[in-house]
């Protein structure tokens, strides 16, 4: 597997990783909703962490454009 598929797949990783676990874990109410403040999500900038790790899914097509392909005749 060439390096640039192997950082784009962390990067990739890292970006799905961080979206799921920003929006399960950090901001979507559990529960049944009792008020109005149910809908505030449980830590205040876990909307800031979601859209980081849209921009990492993003930045993983840029990173696999900007790595070379490294040459194997030598030239």
């Amino acid at each position: 597997m060439q390096t640039r598929t192997v950082v784009a797949l962390a990067v990739l990783t890292a970006g799905v990783a961080l979206g799921l676990v920003s929006y399960f874990f950090l901001a979507a109410p559990l529960g049944r909703p009792t008020d109005e403040s149910f809908s505030n999500p449980r830590v205040p900038f876990a909307a800031a962490l979601f859209i980081g790790g849209i921009v990492l899914v993003f930045a993983s097509a840029v990173c696999y454009e900007l790595i070379g392909v490294r040459r194997e005749d030598g030239a």
